[in-house]
């Protein structure tokens, strides 16, 4: 069996994300020197900058004054400074917000106004044109997403929910996978999901109504009916979605993993934080890794397929640790129509997985399912 790699460090205490933080490291021995201080603006913080020791310090996106900039790079520290005329943050220190993705979209300019359909439209450019400068931006923010989405979801008993993103409001599917996100939240699960529509925003969506009674999952179904698409106009999707959070503020929370190399399709503004990739081998990858209590299928179409068996890989060769339970939902959709439990069911033979993994026929039964135990 194959030895699980050994999990990435977390704040080993040298990250500096806020000028509280910032602050408050002044006083320790040796100054900032070593510390990497990430997407901090220090503009108002050039006296202490030029009081300190910043030796071997690194500065990632933090904007300072000259005097200060100069100062420290003479200390020897790294300066990597903003990128101007960027509608991202490559080194940004957290998830995203649907609010920040969506900013301006309750106003008169839009979808194609916010940062996020902005950003998509600068990588469909950087995309074609090759410029290794523009690459390497994508791979410094995708490493930045990534370690902001570890320290988020450490601690958390994450279950994945992989689904089709055609599957519309207003239907039943969609209200199902609104009541499986629903009942995950409430039972101590941390729910992500891809951060599309379709089954991910529903799943997000349950885990949003969570805290409320009942009937508040009702009332933003029978709200977001109005707009089943996002196709005419993700403009009034969305906007959908944010009246839906105007008649329940405050909602539970959960994680969606988009990402803009698929960016016709918008994130859903149910999951409380955002990991939004560049690279979808990361985002993928990265999702199916981070669901330590199990991941849970929808049906889907070729996505959601590849999903199972990208899954199914480390789950087979033990190469992440233990099996964690795959649950595939619709017998009649992995059985008939695509049937890839078959195939599943074959692989897991015999290994330690089988005992891991279920078939289904509604999303009642995925809590028991996921909660089956691993083989003695």
């Amino acid at each position: 069996m194959a030895t699980p790699p050994p999990p990435r460090p977390r704040r080993s205490g040298r990250e500096i994300h806020t000028l509280d933080e910032f602050d408050a490291s002044l006083a320790r021995p040796g100054g900032l020197a070593g510390l990497r201080v990430q997407s901090v603006d220090l503009t108002g913080r050039t006296f202490a900058l030029l009081a300190s020791s910043t030796a071997t310090a690194a500065f990632l996106g933090c904007p300072m004054e000259p005097e200060a900039a100069a100062k420290v790079r003479a200390d020897g520290a790294l300066v990597f400074p903003p990128v101007p005329d960027l509608p991202f943050d490559p080194y940004r220190n957290r998830l995203y917000t649907p609010d920040e993705l969506y900013e301006g979209v309750t106003g008169t300019g839009g979808y194609e106004t916010t940062p996020d359909a902005r950003s998509y439209a600068w990588f469909g450019v950087t995309r074609a044109d090759g410029d290794v400068f523009s690459s390497m931006l994508r791979s410094i923010h995708d490493d930045a997403v990534g370690d902001a989405l570890d320290e988020h979801l450490a601690g958390h008993r994450v279950v994945g929910v992989m689904g089709g993103h055609a599957m519309g409001r207003g239907t039943e599917a969609y209200a199902g996978a609104a009541r499986l996100g629903r009942t995950l939240a409430r039972a101590g699960y941390t729910v992500a999901t891809g951060g599309g529509p379709g089954a991910m925003e529903a799943a997000n969506l349950g885990a949003y109504t969570a805290p409320f009674d009942d009937p508040a999952l009702d009332d933003a179904l029978a709200l977001l009916a109005k707009a089943p698409s996002f196709t005419p106009s993700v403009t009034e999707w969305a906007r959908a979605a944010f009246a839906v959070r105007a008649l329940l503020p405050d909602g539970g929370d959960s994680v969606g993993v988009p990402t803009w190399f698929y960016g016709h399709e918008p994130p859903n503004a149910f999951a409380g934080h955002i990991a939004k990739y560049f690279t979808n081998a990361l985002r993928e990858d990265g999702l199916l890794a981070r669901s330590t209590a199990g991941v849970v299928f929808l049906p889907g179409a070729a996505g959601t397929v590849q999903e199972i068996f990208d899954n199914a890989t480390p789950n087979y060769y033990g190469s992440r640790g233990a099996p964690t339970p795959m649950v595939l939902v619709d017998r009649a959709h992995w059985t008939d129509r695509l049937p890839a439990w078959p195939l599943l069911e074959t692989l897991a033979s015999g290994r330690p997985m089988s005992a891991r993994i279920a078939l289904v026929d509604s999303v009642d039964e995925v809590p028991a399912a996921l909660a089956r135990p691993a083989a003695a």
